[in-house]
């Protein structure tokens, strides 16, 4: 047996008596940590018909990069650099440079050309703090994104200017010692 979701189209003769306004939301911890309800959330909007991408900056893997997507599902697009490995510390070569780059660029283009209504953009944090991406240009992203698109940005050691923007912070903390 197979089955399909039919997805609604975005139709923009419609009218809403409201305006559709996208959030940008932050989750963060003092550690890198996978958000794990993050990506429970990217995978609920995703079999209900919503178009989602999850970038991960500092992750690689064999065959990844923007131009070959996971694709889970019909409705979500799970990218990585293309790297064979994923960047760890600060001290990054040209090459992880670039793929950074690349990535980041393409996730500009793709959210501009509102082809997502949900952006998950994983440890954006670090790639700023590692300097391979400039804050400045995360801003203005953030603020010239198309009005619907929620953006979810994840990692630790959020900068005050991105939180300041953020309509949700989620901090996760530990309660006990290990």
């Amino acid at each position: 047996m197979v089955s399909q979701l039919e997805t609604p189209s975005l139709r923009p003769s419609i009218q809403h008596p409201y305006r559709l306004e996208g959030l940008v939301q932050v989750f963060t911890a003092n550690h890198r940590s996978f958000f794990t309800n993050v990506m429970a959330h990217a995978l609920r909007l995703a079999g209900q018909g919503t178009p989602v991408l999850v970038v991960q900056f500092l992750k690689g893997g064999i065959g990844q990069g923007y131009d070959h997507p996971v694709q889970l599902g019909q409705n979500l697009d799970w990218i990585r650099c293309n790297l064979p490995r994923c960047i760890q510390k600060p001290l990054a070569d040209e090459l992880e440079i670039q793929s950074v780059q690349d990535l980041w660029q393409y996730t500009r283009n793709v959210v501009t050309a509102s082809r997502y209504s949900l952006v998950v953009l994983d440890e954006l944090s670090l790639a700023i703090a590692f300097g391979l991406i400039p804050e400045a240009e995360v801003l203005a992203f953030l603020s010239d994104r198309p009005v619907h698109v929620d953006i979810i940005l994840t990692g630790p050691d959020i900068s005050p200017r991105i939180l300041e923007v953020a309509d949700q912070i989620t901090e996760l903390r530990r309660s006990h010692q290990l």
